[in-house]
This record gives C-alpha cells, structure tokens and sequence, in this order.
C-alpha cells in the first residue's frame, strides 16, 4: 500500500496496474490480503496476473519451461480471488507466439519434457505455442462468462 500511495498520491482511478506474478501454488494464499489492503486504501487500481514467470522451472531434460497445467491454475486462482472479494481481475499477461514451438510442457498436445528440443526456438523464456494459447483464450473466456458483474466495476465503484 505504502508504494501504491507513493505512485499515485492523488487516488487517480486506474492510474496503476498492480501485476501479481506468483506462481499456482502461491495466488490463492498471498493475493486476497494485498488485494484487500489496496481496496482499503481507496485506490482504484488496475489488477493484472503474470502467471507465466511465477511458474518457470527447469525441465528434466534442462530446459527453462512453464507446465500449461500451472499457468492456467494460477489464472484461475487470480479470478476465483476476485470473485470472491468482489473486485475486478483487469488483465492477464500471457508470452506466446503464433509458432508450433515446444517451450512449454502439457496443454492439449501434452508437450512432455522429451518433446522440448524438438522446436524450442525462444531467445530468453518459454512461450505458449498456437495451441496452448488458443486452449488458454478459450479458458479465460468461459471464466469471464461465468462472472457476471459488469465491466470495470472495480474502477467505477
């Protein structure tokens, strides 16, 4: 709270975007308190998921990866967190590329640790295949389906 103050001194609405970027197994324990602390400063801010860095590993086979699985786990996390404190999850942060790449394990083609060399072409971290991003748009459509309060509630409450 004390650098959302500092950042944005006059309580502009959305002036920041606050990226949590914790990993699956860490957003649905450590996300409501800083969310609950911001909302009870007044600051209408703009909240936004990284769930790709927070879920990075080395592979079996020694690549840098991301597990499909985790990455959607955690923007899952990131909604059900503000659906049940009845604020606004205002974005997601994804790294993908339109290339058949295999940087990042599992999703519908179940891209294992073997299949990493076969196209891991990134030149820093492992992105979403065509696929995977694909798999993913449509999962995050459907949780934005089901959440039925209005658009940018959390910004003109």
């Amino acid at each position: 709270v004390e650098y959302v103050e500092r950042l944005d001194p006059r309580g502009e609405p959305g002036r920041l975007t606050l990226i949590s970027r914790m990993g699956n197994h860490k957003v649905r324990d450590v996300l409501p308190a800083i969310v609950e602390k911001v909302e009870a400063s007044g600051h209408k801010v703009i909240w936004q998921c990284d769930p790709m860095h927070g879920n990075t590993h080395e592979s079996s086979t020694g690549y840098k990866t991301r597990h499909f699985d985790r990455i959607v786990d955690e923007v899952q996390g990131f909604f059900e967190v503000h659906r049940r404190l009845g604020t606004h999850p205002g974005g997601i942060h994804i790294e993908l590329t339109g290339e058949d790449v295999t940087e990042c394990l599992g999703g519908a083609q179940e891209i294992s640790d073997d299949d990493l060399a076969g196209r891991y072409e990134t030149a820093c971290d492992p992105r979403l295949n065509t696929q995977q991003s694909l798999e993913l748009a449509f999962l995050v459509a459907e949780m934005l389906r089901t959440d039925s309060r209005p658009p940018y509630e959390a910004l003109t409450a």
